[in-house]
């Protein structure tokens, strides 16, 4: 599959490029995605490293916690990645962050047992 999903950053200053078929979309309701997105909960498509490529600006990086590092841009703020020890070969870009977001429609949740109780989404999808 050679598809190719462009994404970036609110301001624009950080585009990627990923290609081919995505290793996963997932909804993660874990305590860190929250604060780092400032929602209750986030949707992440992940993607081989080497299938992505960054065609403008730099993701500015942080360690969050042991093993796990979140991007973003340094000028606009906006939430872009988030790379764990758990899969090593991904990384895994917010898929509001993509042109084509509609086309990432979410099939696990991940943390599901910290998610928000007022919360109410359709859990037909595989828990982890």
């Amino acid at each position: 599959m050679n598809e190719t999903f462009s994404g970036r950053c609110l301001c624009g200053a950080v585009r990627f490029e990923a290609r081919g078929r995505p290793k996963g979309v997932f909804w993660c309701h874990c305590d860190s995605c929250r604060r780092h997105s400032g929602a209750p909960v986030s949707v992440f498509v992940g993607f081989d490293n080497d299938a992505v490529r960054v065609i403008e600006g730099t993701i500015t990086t942080f360690k969050s916690s042991p093993g796990t590092t979140r991007g973003f841009c340094s000028r606009c703020g906006s939430t872009l990645t988030c790379a764990t020890v758990h899969f090593p070969t991904e990384t895994h870009y917010h898929v509001g962050a993509f042109d084509r977001a509609a086309e990432l429609q979410p099939s696990k949740h991940f943390f599901a047992n910290e998610q928000l109780p007022w919360l109410q989404l359709n859990h037909n999808e595989q828990r982890e």
